[in-house]
């Protein structure tokens, strides 16, 4: 490996292009390793080492990015948990990666280990049936945007896709959807995966109830009906978010409700019908099963709970 005369900050740009190009990452996680590496940026300024170069860093640097991690104030005025602690090593980490991918000479990413409690602090979130029915049923106006907001948790919670997959779509997508009570499509996701996901008749159905308020020509699947234009009015997935978040709030479940708590919901209860964990890692387009097992933790407790109910009762 050769040492590299451009600081590390300097090195930052050339890595996201990587992480599209080569790895083929998607904007979001692009956009969080910057936003994580920024942090990492702000700290070498605050200990006046911006030209720090890529074969300079440390252990002991990385040790003291770790305590300053670990005293940082949050944009809520508290200090950052462990799980969040780890996003930002975990960026530093994918940079030490590239470092390697390009033969400069640098740390090697290993030497940047995760907080061993970020599995204690990491849950997963997910809504129940009677939880998940009342927020699918907060949507129940009949004007384009509630069909469209209906539609999109429908699919959320048919299909388990990320909601930026969904925000993606085009109409020209669902073209055949019309004769059929339930639909197969491919898609490209997370990581440039090819994977398939499956419609239920519900979600379709819901679905077509929107499209037919659709008289445009826009190419997005779902749009926005609050901007001026008439052309390019995608709805963004932030904007989904939000929208997710107000229904949460009218039909009065758990306020941590995201789009990704929907996709929780959709693997959680495959799992609890006993669909096996490498069907749900083929249906959720996870790249490894480790990322899948998380989900064993819910039904692990959901059994737990179980035996304690009733096993023995007759010895008592």
């Amino acid at each position: 490996m050769n040492p590299s005369q451009k600081p590390i900050l300097k090195h930052v740009p050339d890595f996201l292009d990587y992480c599209d190009v080569e790895r083929g990452l998607s904007n979001r996680t692009q956009e969080n390793y910057s936003r994580y590496l920024q942090r990492f940026s702000g700290w070498l300024s605050h200990i006046h080492r911006e030209d720090l170069l890529p074969h300079e860093l440390t252990a002991k640097d990385i040790w003291d990015y770790r305590v300053f991690l670990s005293r940082a104030i949050g944009p809520k005025g508290t200090q950052l948990t462990k799980a969040t602690q780890n996003y930002y090593l975990i960026a530093l980490r994918a940079l030490l990666g590239y470092f390697v991918a390009r033969d400069i000479q640098s740390i090697p990413p290993d030497k940047i280990t995760l907080s061993k409690d970020s599995e204690k602090e990491k849950s997963v979130k997910f809504l129940g049936i009677e939880h998940m029915k009342k927020l699918l049923e907060a949507a129940n106006g009949i004007d384009p945007a509630s069909l469209r907001d209906r539609a999109i948790m429908e699919i959320l919670f048919s299909t388990g896709m990320r909601i930026a997959e969904i925000m993606s779509l085009n109409v020209e997508q669902l073209d055949s959807i019309w004769n059929k009570e339930d639909y197969e499509l491919g898609i490209i996701g997370k990581g440039s995966r090819p994977r398939t996901v499956y419609f239920s008749s519900r979600a379709l159905s819901w679905l077509k109830k929107y499209l037919k308020t659709r008289g445009d020509k826009q190419k997005a699947l779902f749009i926005s009906y609050r901007g001026r234009s008439q052309e390019n009015n995608r709805l963004t997935t932030r904007s989904a978010e939000r929208i997710i978040k107000r229904y949460a709030i009218k039909a009065g479940v758990p306020l941590f409700t995201t789009p990704h708590t929907l996709r929780h919901s959709y693997a959680t209860d495959l799992l609890s019908q006993g669909v096996d964990l490498r069907t749900i890692q083929e249906f959720l387009g996870h790249k490894n099963i480790v990322t899948t097992q998380v989900y064993t933790h819910v039904t692990n407790k959901q059994l737990r709970d179980v035996h304690k109910k009733f096993h023995g009762k007759n010895l008592e």
